[in-house]
């Protein structure tokens, strides 16, 4: 049975294997600070560990229940603010003439290209998190109200 570990800052994808009677733990693939198991992740997996069974979306409900967004005290919900905020900085320095001084066309091709999908990303989530869907509607429209 595989699960996700967390070993001082880094998550682990570890399965428990049975050896000469002894349990050891085989490391599958480390998923990082936050964890999140890509596709790449099943991929380099299955082809690392191709008898190792895995059960993927179990794996992927499991961390995704993981970040608990209702305690504003968690070290992800805190985590997840302070990458907000510094993204956000980082945008508002950000000005269209410095795309044109760029030697590289490629880089501002593709800084817009990644500009346009996080605003994507970022107009679902709200939607999500809109008034009247599920339990962050009402404290998001609160939140509105106040603005």
């Amino acid at each position: 049975m595989a699960f996700v570990r967390r070993k001082g800052n880094s998550f682990y994808l570890v399965h428990n294997v049975r050896r000469a009677g002894k349990v050891k733990q085989l490391h599958l693939a480390r998923l990082g600070e936050r964890a999140r198991i890509t596709d790449t992740i099943v991929r380099e997996v299955s082809k690392k560990h191709p008898f190792v069974d895995l059960n993927w979306r179990a794996l992927r409900d499991q961390l995704n229940q993981r970040i608990n967004l209702a305690d504003p005290d968690s070290p992800q919900v805190q985590k997840l603010i302070a990458t907000l905020r510094a993204l956000h900085l980082d945008l508002a320095d950000l000005f269209p003439p410095a795309l044109q001084i760029s030697d590289s066309p490629a880089v501002a091709k593709e800084l817009l290209v990644q500009l346009r999908l996080l605003q994507s990303t970022i107009q679902v989530k709200l939607e999500q998190f809109g008034p009247g869907s599920g339990r962050f509607g009402s404290s998001v429209a609160a939140a509105a109200a106040r603005r």
